[in-house]
């Protein structure tokens, strides 16, 4: 993409607004665009990395054996009169009606209308276990909406949910979940620690949060330092294998990490002091086992073994995927700008040509970016008539991972300049050699 015919509405000043680095950075770099309170427009450059977070989750869902399909955001009140739960949520809950003047809901989630169509659809155990999932806009009306994306009204969310014979079974789903869920954050560059935590109004006893640990994070989090040091990393695991998914749990969720809610002090203090820490943490995903709370009082039954009706056990599963946005941002940015994990940036390099309009320059910046399509990656070249501090600006504000500078000086030694965002290390390199040092960073991913 070139610069001079994209959309981007960067902002020099910081917006008065925004009391947190994502709300600022996203808002600055041309991201996102508020309509009105907690709900946003989300502009070329910020829709472009929502789309790559999501292309993510849904990688892993399906390695993991889930199956994607789509939900409306619109559901029946009279599916949640029958579980039981339309009053839970109070006045976060936004209440419509029809013309008909049927009683209608904008979704928070999906449990009710999963269970329908589960009941509609299987009633033999031989079609179990089952795990559907579906990547959809949702809306809580937060009474306080704020920190941008990281605390909206309206917020783009993967909901999934496993369907199993038997508690034992529906077990297994968790875990596997939160296998999926460590697989998922570590390719988005983030660290995201499950802790024990409240299932508030969707219920059961299971659960845990994935926290991103931030100085803005709206949970107080006590944890057991020892927890930062796992990583899951490129090791392969056999969805099916019960074995491996328990141990995979253990291994991350042993060591004492919960939230301010299931906070227990005795056994906080048994941890050596040395380890003891208190943060705070972005919550950017859940995964709950509920049983048959809704089985139960939706009668989403199937036949057992033994030909008796049996309610299903039951669980969701949910990653914020706008909220992971703000999160990124927050736990990877500097005092100019974002930085963006190599795995989620909107464009792969970018080029900046330091004297537009120069024959030479041109043409070099012309190859550099044919050779970088030619390759299948994505650059963003500044190839606007503007001076180079202003180019420099533009491309720390938006985080790119690699930058290649092209000027008439290097060009005639042979060379440009490939610099880190990260680390802010430049080295001179051929434009060739540039080219495949950028094409062998992203070919790991």
């Amino acid at each position: 993409m070139r610069l001079s015919r994209y959309f981007l509405p960067v902002l020099k000043e910081n917006p008065s607004e925004a009391q947190i680095v994502s709300h600022r950075l996203m808002l600055r770099a041309g991201m996102i665009k508020q309509s009105s309170a907690g709900i946003y427009s989300w502009l070329p450059m910020g829709f472009k990395v929502l789309r790559k977070l999501e292309n993510i989750v849904h990688e892993e869902q399906v390695r993991a054996g889930h199956i994607p399909m789509l939900m409306p955001t619109l559901q029946s009140a009279d599916l949640w009169r029958e579980s039981g739960r339309y009053d839970d949520y109070g006045q976060e809950m936004l209440r419509i009606k029809d013309r008909h003047d049927r009683d209608m809901l904008y979704g928070p989630t999906n449990e009710e209308l999963i269970t329908d169509i589960f009941r509609s659809h299987i009633g033999s155990y031989k079609d179990l276990p089952l795990t559907l999932y579906h990547i959809q806009w949702k809306f809580r009306d937060e009474i306080r909406p704020r920190f941008g994306v990281m605390r909206g009204r309206e917020f783009f969310m993967k909901d999934g949910y496993n369907f199993d014979l038997t508690k034992e079974d529906a077990l297994h789903a968790y875990n596997r979940h939160l296998v999926t869920y460590l697989r998922t954050y570590e390719r988005m560059g983030l660290q995201a620690i499950p802790m024990r935590a409240d299932s508030g109004p969707i219920g059961g006893d299971n659960t845990h949060e994935f926290l991103v640990l931030a100085d803005t994070g709206e949970s107080e989090v006590f944890y057991d330092s020892a927890v930062t040091d796992l990583t899951f990393g490129d090791r392969e695991i056999d969805y099916d294998s019960v074995e491996q998914c328990q141990s995979v749990l253990e291994e991350f969720t042993s060591k004492y990490a919960r939230t301010d809610e299931t906070h227990d002090e005795a056994l906080f203090n048994a941890i050596p002091e040395d380890r003891r820490r208190v943060a705070r943490g972005i919550e950017v995903g859940q995964i709950f086992y509920f049983g048959t709370k809704y089985s139960e009082a939706m009668n989403a039954v199937v036949q057992g073994p033994d030909g008796k009706q049996v309610p299903v056990h039951m669980g969701s599963h949910g990653i914020g995927v706008s909220r992971l946005v703000g999160a990124i941002i927050e736990a990877s940015h500097d005092d100019n700008g974002i930085i963006w994990p190599e795995g989620v940036t909107p464009y792969h390099c970018g080029i900046v040509n330091l004297k537009q309009g120069d024959a030479e320059a041109d043409a070099a910046c012309d190859a550099l970016y044919a050779s970088l399509t030619a390759l299948g990656l994505e650059p963003l070249y500044d190839d606007r008539n503007e001076r180079a501090g202003g180019k420099f600006a533009t491309m720390d504000l938006i985080g790119l991972p690699w930058r290649i500078t092209v000027g008439p000086r290097g060009l005639k030694n042979g060379v440009v300049e490939l610099t880190s965002r990260r680390t802010g290390e430049s080295e001179e390199l051929p434009p060739e050699e540039a080219v495949k040092k950028v094409a062998e960073i992203y070919a790991g991913l």
